[in-house]
């Protein structure tokens, strides 16, 4: 390129400037649903708390996340960990998308898991936040009882899009588990929320394509602002993975649970139905909890037997996940 080919270059393109910004995927259990913490974006769409970081003013990313999350919802955060780092160009679509940028948006994402989900702050007067259940964003990923209802048709329009293309088809083979050679895998959230995006199947991808005309498919799920859905996705996927390799399932309960408290909260984060007996020899062997002694008596049945957590720093362990033995 010369010297004329440049200044003529940038004359007819103007500059690309960059924004920081935070958003918190924020996990509890609320009314035995995993559930993420949202607020509500101009446009009246469900959105994740967000937040700019101003390099003046705020001294660590972690210390404005937690003002300005506190700041919209009334939550104040505890343990957070940072997720992503997202820096697509025309970062309001889940995908960059063609055209003149003029704003390139850098967000750092975090996970942060909560007991509180019934926080006596949230919907104070002058905030605007709620626990929507996850699983009303991702339809797709909820097992608990078999396949999804939408799945079927939703892997009908997905083998429409990809036609004859033998690469598209495997995709949806290896993310829809639609063979009998193919296992559903939960920790891949993620890449099923981009191959719905790509197919045209979910809002966000028709809104970033300015597409008017009426949906192929009704998913009756929950789009969100800019690119909310695609970074909650992505922790739902992390937050899956991690339930294996350590014991993060217990930053979600209480001081005390039954064992069929623990599973339920087990398969309402994997969207697994989980062998109850398997299930309970693979907590009773991590040695991560202890009988309290007292019992529950609201099971509508049997008092059960409570336990509380013991954590592995007592107990001289390494960290460990738990076994999710999923019953098919």
């Amino acid at each position: 390129m010369t010297d004329g080919d440049m200044t003529a270059h940038s004359a007819t393109e103007a500059p690309i400037g960059v924004r920081i910004g935070l958003s918190a995927v924020i996990i509890a259990l609320h009314d035995r649903q995993a559930a993420v913490l949202t607020t509500h974006a101009p446009d009246g769409s469900h959105a994740l708390p967000f937040g700019p970081f101003d390099p003046v003013r705020d001294r660590t990313f972690e210390l404005a996340l937690r003002a300005f999350v506190t700041a919209q919802t009334g939550f104040p955060l505890g343990f957070v960990e940072q997720l992503y780092t997202f820096g697509d160009i025309g970062r309001a679509s889940p995908r960059a998308t063609p055209g003149p940028v003029r704003a390139r948006e850098v967000s750092v994402g975090y996970l942060t898991l909560t007991r509180d989900s019934a926080s006596p702050q949230l919907g104070q007067s002058g905030q605007d936040a709620r626990w929507t259940p996850l699983f009303d964003i991702f339809p797709w990923e909820d097992w608990r009882n078999g396949p999804p209802a939408i799945l079927a048709p939703l892997v009908s329009a997905l083998n429409n899009w990809a036609g004859s293309d033998a690469r598209k088809l495997a995709r949806v083979q290896s993310l829809f588990a639609t063979s009998e050679n193919t296992r559903w895998n939960e920790e891949r959230v993620l890449e099923r929320y981009e191959l719905l995006y790509e197919a045209g199947l979910v809002e966000e991808s028709r809104r970033d394509h300015g597409r008017d005309d009426a949906p192929s498919l009704v998913l009756n799920d929950l789009p969100m602002a800019s690119d909310h859905r695609r970074i909650a996705a992505t922790g739902l996927g992390r937050l899956r993975s991690k339930l294996k390799y350590r014991p993060v399932l217990f930053d979600l309960m209480g001081e005390e649970f039954t064992l069929s408290n623990l599973q339920a909260a087990a398969e309402a984060v994997s969207g697994l139905s989980l062998h109850k007996q398997n299930f309970r020899r693979g907590v009773e062997r991590t040695g991560l909890v202890t009988p309290t002694g007292r019992f529950a008596t609201d099971t509508g049945g049997r008092p059960a037997e409570l336990f509380g957590y013991v954590g592995p720093d007592n107990i001289g362990a390494s960290a460990s996940g738990l076994t999710l033995p999923w019953q098919r």
